[in-house]
């Protein structure tokens, strides 16, 4: 039923990433995205109404990068990213970040993570409507965020979360859209710019 609700909806999605050097953008990735089951989950609970009661708490709101993504993990029943960053530190460094980072759980399996997990909120003044049937998320990673990461590892997968349809007193994340894309070993030199377009039907 989720599944179908999904494609009922007709939900699809679209991922770019540019890299920006001094003010210019370099486009390395531009691929369709994932709409993955919990995006139909959060649906049936707003819908069927045994969920939040609070409208926002169905917002895409928040993001995580990842630095172990395949095309393995390209299926509609993923809960996380197969390597989600695990720290703080490993989004805002040691720098300047702009990055607004949170901690709290998310909902796998029917029951969510008893331990915090990261996530990156996405302000909503980046939040862009394009038309009656299209949102677009723009995710500004600057040049001071997710540098020096464990083992030299490069980013290569980002998830999109809805805020929290359980009402949860800890915020309770649901992964709602997935895409691994190519190596990118975030440095200080550059800033990254992802741009996901949602349309329904």
């Amino acid at each position: 039923m989720i599944k179908s609700l999904t494609s009922q909806l007709g939900i699809k999605g679209h991922l770019t990433v540019h890299k920006v050097v001094d003010g210019q953008e370099e486009l390395v990735y531009d691929e369709d995205n994932v709409i993955v089951s919990g995006f139909g989950w959060a649906l049936a609970h707003l819908y069927g109404k045994v969920g939040s009661e609070t409208i926002t708490d169905y917002q895409i709101d928040r993001f995580k990068l990842g630095v172990s993504g395949g095309s393995e993990l390209q299926v509609s029943s993923t809960t996380d990213l197969s390597g989600a960053l695990s720290s703080l530190a490993s989004y805002v460094g040691t720098g300047d970040s702009n990055l607004d980072v949170v901690s709290g759980y998310r909902w796998a399996n029917d029951v969510a993570t008893t331990t915090g997990e990261w996530f990156a909120k996405i302000p909503f003044s980046k939040v862009t409507k394009v038309d009656d049937r299209t949102v677009r998320y723009t995710i500004f990673v600057d040049e001071d965020s997710c540098n020096n990461l464990p083992n030299d590892a490069s980013l290569n997968e980002i998830g999109l979360f809805i805020k929290n349809p359980k009402a949860n007193a800890t915020e309770t994340s649901v992964l709602a859209a997935y895409r691994y894309f190519s190596n990118i070993r975030k440095t200080s030199d550059f800033a990254l710019v992802f741009r996901w377009t949602i349309s329904f039907g």
